[in-house]
């Protein structure tokens, strides 16, 4: 490891729709850092907000040369804007936090030194959630099903906040897929990794930009790309159902001989069934859907992200002549 003060750190700030908590929390961060002997990057991405985030960035670049401003030209989602700001750090370690305040920066002082110490992954585990009760039902039940059908282990209790090293983040931009599930990616890598355990805070403004149905996406992102349980309960599922068809036609064989030949009873326990079966076969096709979907993105290659402004990109100047037009280059990337 070099020295401290030789030590550059960079920040990933993911941001939508948050102008209102970025100066503080810029702010916050560049104050933390130098008290640590760290010379500091921060990378604002803008995740396609609809705010004021593109003047108030323009005017926190001017002021802070620390600062680098990324605007996307839509909203592609939390992961992509992870993965950009992780392909353009500079630095020789990264941290990740979530723009709307509810990181404290007083975690970076353990991640800095746990970093010295030698681990490559350092993550905040949260010690306690406020999410509602069948929220956490339904994450405790996800994360029981990643482990039962993946190798990669994922801390139930960890999230985007953490400190990676610049050997991990080579190995993460280095990966080709565009469904990016980011903990399990962070599980996958593998490297020593140490937790530091914090409360999470309040939001400083606003509320969270996060959906029920994004939530369900990403779950369903991370359990095909690192798990194969669907596959193989729908499989179990199909045993089970063909084990009590095989007992029950079983059943209608013996009574129909014992009864001397006369037509079982029945008839709405056989549509039932037909039902059930239907619905179970509805059910597999759709679990190899996702799986083949995911399959479907992967193959037409599209990028993670479109990157519309670069604080770092000098801009056009109004006030002199536009230069001929060029002719526009395709990008393979």
């Amino acid at each position: 490891m070099p020295k401290a003060p030789d030590q550059t750190v960079s920040v990933v700030l993911p941001a939508h729709n948050e102008c209102a908590s970025l100066p503080v929390l810029i702010e916050a961060v560049t104050a933390e850092l130098r008290s640590l002997d760290i010379s500091p990057e921060i990378l604002v991405i803008d995740d396609g907000s609809t705010d004021d985030t593109r003047e108030l960035m323009g005017r926190l670049t001017a002021e802070n040369p620390h600062v680098r401003y990324v605007r996307f030209s839509r909203n592609f989602g939390k992961e992509a804007a992870i993965s950009a700001g992780l392909a353009m750090a500079r630095g020789q370690a990264v941290i990740i936090m979530d723009a709307d305040g509810q990181h404290p920066t007083s975690l970076l002082a353990p991640f800095i030194a746990n970093w010295r110490a030698g681990n490559e992954i350092v993550y905040a585990a949260r010690l306690r959630r406020d999410d509602p009760t069948w929220l956490g039902i339904a994450k405790r039940g996800f994360y029981r099903l990643m482990k039962a059908g993946s190798r990669v282990s994922i801390p139930s209790d960890a999230g985007d906040f953490r400190l990676l090293d610049r050997k991990v983040i080579e190995v993460i931009n280095a990966l080709p897929e565009r469904n990016r599930f980011m903990k399990g990616l962070y599980g996958w890598v593998g490297f020593r990794t140490a937790s530091v355990p914090f409360d999470v805070a309040p939001r400083m403004a606003g509320r969270s930009n996060y959906s029920i149905r994004r939530l369900i996406s990403l779950g369903l992102t991370g359990l095909t790309s690192f798990s194969v349980a669907p596959l193989r309960l729908v499989s179990v599922a199909g045993v089970l159902v063909s084990a009590i068809a095989g007992a029950f036609g079983s059943y209608i064989l013996i009574e129909h001989i014992i009864e001397d030949g006369r037509a079982p009873p029945g008839w709405a326990t056989l549509a039932v069934g037909m039902m059930f079966l239907s619905g179970i076969q509805l059910l597999c096709l759709g679990v190899i859907g996702e799986y083949l979907g995911r399959v479907f993105e992967e193959v037409k290659g599209r990028p993670l992200y479109v990157v519309a402004e670069d604080s770092l990109t000098p801009q056009p100047d109004p006030q002199r002549n536009p230069e001929p037009a060029q002719e526009a280059k395709v990008i393979k990337l």
